[in-house]
């Protein structure tokens, strides 16, 4: 038998897919159905007492959605992984998995916009206290740890800013601690970077991004990693204890190095129910095989963007990992040597008012709440996704008044560039 490994962009077209055996198409079909026949009274029974895998209601799970979790577990190296409705889904499901009413995560400042909104507040109705780190200070997360203290949270390239964040430094507290480290990896995608290599438990992603890559529908991912002991302290009662809903069946003890993805699978997705549906499923499976084409003209695109931008006379700065002259560079070949990633931020000299402008001028780029399309994007976080906050946070999410952010599209580079230019000419 072969040993051979396949590679990243053979994973991305193959993953978790075979010709279907009914009809032997070889594209995973749609499974548009709501339920799924059984074979006999005892056959339901085992599905619904967790002893044998199965489908049930596609609510839980279904054959499209199957694919796709076995293909991006298989491109970030997990041991199994939870397709569900979009990334914030993802992110709840994470929590609720592994906290109490009563408990802490520590999450780093620097997040897209909308996490820091969830876990600032919408977390608080579920007796969940977020506590906010410096992503380049690990000793400000080790400080906060209590013993309630049950998971922290950060971003691989961080959301607006684009900085790449010292993952195998903060894995380091995270271990130390006794806890997991979740990561999200939207802006990076695996192509560019896996988490669970420098120390990562859990991965999320919001699949409406690169992965999906056109932006044409929602999607979120859990990836288990496999690597937590999440009997070691007791301190992870739905994976370790016995659960009431299956018969005292204890999950970790069951299943082992997939205990965290089938948790938030029969007591997450089951019960609170965001669910992907089976087409965005196919949406994104589709996607994701031209990922590593993607990506690759993504960070290139954005290179030759933010080379043209910093030299401009209106531009007061430019954040991409990709210029040799940035602070985080280093962090950047350290952990992503084939590229920065498509989206980065740069400040206008004449702050809000000319962000705005600068926006509204654009011609080819479109104006939207959204990354990691094939097209090229562009916002002012101050006034939409960050203006929730406060300017004391937006400045600390990497998000203040004067900053734009682009996401670089696949464009060609020079067309990317001119309509740049042109806008940059009416301020």
């Amino acid at each position: 038998m072969s040993t051979h490994n396949p590679g990243f962009a053979t994973l991305a077209v193959h993953a978790g897919a075979q010709p279907d055996p009914a009809t032997g198409a070889r594209t995973t079909p749609i499974y548009q159905t709501t339920s799924f026949v059984f074979e006999s009274a005892d056959h339901a029974a085992a599905l619904f007492g967790l002893q044998q895998f199965g489908n049930i209601y596609t609510r839980i799970m279904n054959p499209t959605q199957a694919v796709l979790e076995e293909r991006v577990a298989a491109l970030e190296g997990g041991a199994a992984a939870l397709a569900v409705a979009s990334g914030h889904a993802a992110q709840m499901l994470v929590f609720h998995t592994i906290m109490q009413p009563g408990d802490n995560f520590l999450a780093a400042r620097k997040l897209y916009g909308g996490s820091i909104n969830q876990f600032g507040h919408a977390f608080k109705n579920f007796g969940w206290e977020v506590r906010w780190a410096d992503p380049a200070d690990p000793a400000s997360f080790e400080s906060q740890i209590d013993e309630r203290t049950k998971g922290i949270f950060i971003e691989s390239l961080a959301n607006p800013g684009g900085t790449f964040v010292d993952i195998a430094a903060i894995a380091e507290v995270a271990q130390k601690n006794g806890l997991p480290l979740i990561v999200d990896n939207t802006m990076a995608s695996p192509y560019l970077l896996r988490p669970l290599e420098h120390g990562a438990d859990i991965v999320v992603h919001s699949l409406t991004k690169f992965l999906g890559g056109h932006g044409n529908s929602m999607g979120g991912m859990i990836v288990d990693g496999g690597t937590f002991d999440w009997s070691q302290s007791g301190r992870y009662p739905m994976l370790s204890e016995p659960r009431p809903e299956y018969a005292g069946v204890e999950l970790h003890k069951t299943f082992g190095n997939i205990a965290f993805a089938i948790a938030c699978r029969v007591l997450g997705l089951r019960d609170l129910g965001p669910a992907i549906s089976p087409f965005n499923a196919f949406m994104i499976l589709t996607g994701i095989e031209t990922l590593p084409l993607r990506m690759q003209r993504h960070c290139d695109n954005a290179l030759a963007a933010a080379t043209w931008l910093k030299a401009h006379e209106k531009v007061s700065w430019v954040s991409y990992s990709g210029l040799e002259d940035d602070p985080n560079h280093a962090l950047q070949q350290q952990y992503a040597p084939k590229g920065s990633g498509a989206v980065f931020t740069f400040g206008l000299k004449g702050g809000y008012e000319a962000g705005k402008t600068f926006v509204e001028g654009l011609q080819m780029f479109s104006h939207l709440a959204n990354i990691g399309d094939t097209r090229s994007l562009v916002i002012h976080p101050a006034s939409t996704t960050h203006r929730q906050l406060s300017e004391e946070q937006q400045v600390a999410a990497g998000a203040g008044p004067d900053v734009v952010r682009l996401s670089i599209g696949i464009e060609d580079p020079a067309d990317i560039i001119a309509d740049l230019e042109q806008s940059l000419a009416k301020i």
